[in-house]
């Protein structure tokens, strides 16, 4: 539809405009600004940003890796270099060295201490300290050495855990778990016929159980073998009236090896 102003009155209508202050051109239909719409505007998701993937750590298992470490020693030296590789243990980073074992390894009789002292950590041989002397001394009482060369008189020495824990500590039980892979491959190449195991820690290692107090004097059995919990010979040293059951424990490992 064609307008009905010409070009002179359309002119003079925005002129007029102008000098009532309009400053800006409208459109052909108003605008009513207070108008509710039925939705609100709707904005689009803003793009993802690319997220790089975390990466996955892999949780190893200590245990698991010892037991591949054992199956592949097929004899004692073989289990030293096992032992010595292995990096999943703490207390190897305290300690100044690997304590393997001592004595005789054809012998009748091995021996399961708890873990070296800092005698032991310094020589690099099981009981060496006040606790090893004593222990020579109650088992040369019953004809055993560890210096001897039959193995009908000789002993084999070992610890549960092969390096010394700080301050002397107990091992904890993760530590203990994670060398039995390695003591229970040791008794199993060392073949001994009868195992004494000395303190708590060693009767837990072994036989599963605590409290040498009650355990000790009774023969159990462990990895196969039979066993003998005794008092440790630290513990000796601090309360002498125990050495009474300590000889009566001696008498009986003698009267079953013979």
């Amino acid at each position: 539809m064609e307008s009905q102003l010409d070009w002179h009155q359309a002119k003079a209508l925005l002129e007029w405009q102008i000098e009532l202050g309009a400053t800006e051109a409208t459109l052909d239909v108003p605008v009513n600004r207070f108008e509710l719409t039925d939705k609100a505007p709707v904005k689009e998701p803003a793009k993802a940003q690319k997220q790089t993937p975390a990466l996955r750590v892999e949780k190893v298992d200590p245990v698991a890796v010892a037991e591949l470490a054992t199956a592949g020693a097929q004899d004692l030296a073989g289990l030293k270099q096992a032992m010595a590789q292995f990096e999943h243990c703490q207390l190897k980073r305290g300690a100044r060295q690997l304590v393997f074992a001592d004595g005789n390894p054809d012998a009748k009789i091995m021996i399961v201490g708890e873990g070296p002292g800092r005698d032991e950590d310094l020589e690099g041989r099981p009981f060496v300290g006040r606790a090893g002397h004593l222990l020579d001394r109650m088992f040369a009482a019953i004809g055993l050495s560890r210096t001897a060369d039959d193995a009908g008189g000789s002993i084999y020495i070992t610890n549960v855990v092969p390096w010394r824990p700080p301050q002397n500590r107990d091992p904890s039980p993760i530590e203990i778990d994670m060398m039995l892979p390695f003591l229970r491959r040791h008794i199993a190449l060392a073949k001994p016929e009868i195992i004494v195991a000395m303190g708590n820690i060693s009767c837990q290692a072994l036989l599963g159980k605590r409290g040498v107090t009650k355990l000790r004097g009774q023969w159990a059995t462990g990895c196969g073998v039979d066993v003998m919990p005794m008092f440790h010979p630290a513990y000796l040293l601090r309360n002498p009236l125990a050495k009474r059951e300590a000889w009566q424990d001696l008498q009986a490992v003698q009267k079953r090896i013979r």
